[in-house]
C-alpha cells in the first residue's frame, strides 16, 4: 500500500508522531503513537508505522523472566525476520510472538507502508539491545524473493 491518503484510511489508530527518539535504530522514518500510557497501565501498547522500505535494526529483547514482544499487524505490508529464520511477510491479521532472547527486525515492504501495534510482554529486568541496521542487501534480497 504505497499511497498514503489510502494508508491512512486503514491505519484505524493513526500514526502519531515521528519517531525522532530511537530514529537512530531505524533506516528510514518510523512514527509512534502510544495507546497506553507508560507506567498506567499493567502493559505498554504503541502503533508503530513505518514508511515504505524502513525497517528497525536488529534487536534483543532480553528478560530475567518473561519479557519479549507482540507485533499485532494492521495496515499495509511488512516484514518480520529472527535469526537463522527465514524472512515473514506479514500482512492486517498477522500475529507475531517474539520471545525474549531472540534476535530479530521488522519493517515495512519496500513498496507499503507498514503498521503494528507492539505489545511489550512484561517481565522481570527487560530492556532491549540494538544491534546493527538490517544491511541494504539482505532487505533487498527479501524484495526480490517477494517479487
Amino acid at each position: 500500500m504505497a499511497d498514503n491518503n489510502e494508508f491512512d484510511r486503514n491505519n484505524i489508530f493513526g500514526k502519531g508522531e515521528e519517531n525522532t527518539a530511537y530514529a537512530q535504530y531505524f533506516t528510514g522514518a518510523s512514527y509512534v503513537n502510544p495507546l497506553t500510557e507508560p507506567g498506567h497501565a499493567p502493559v505498554f501498547l504503541a502503533n508503530v508505522t513505518f514508511e515504505p522500505g524502513c525497517r528497525n535494526n536488529w534487536h534483543i529483547h532480553h528478560a530475567a523472566r518473561g519479557g519479549g514482544q507482540i507485533l499485532i499487524c494492521i495496515a499495509g505490508s511488512g516484514w518480520h525476520q529472527q535469526k537463522g529464520q527465514p524472512p515473514r511477510s506479514l500482512n492486517p491479521g498477522d500475529v507475531v510472538v517474539i520471545p525474549a532472547g531472540a534476535k530479530h527486525w521488522h519493517g515495512a515492504k519496500a513498496d507499503s507502508w507498514f503498521s503494528h501495534i507492539a505489545l511489550e510482554v512484561p517481565g522481570e529486568e527487560t530492556r532491549t539491545e540494538w544491534l546493527e541496521p538490517v544491511s541494504d542487501a539482505e532487505y533487498a534480497a527479501l524484495t526480490e524473493a517477494d517479487s
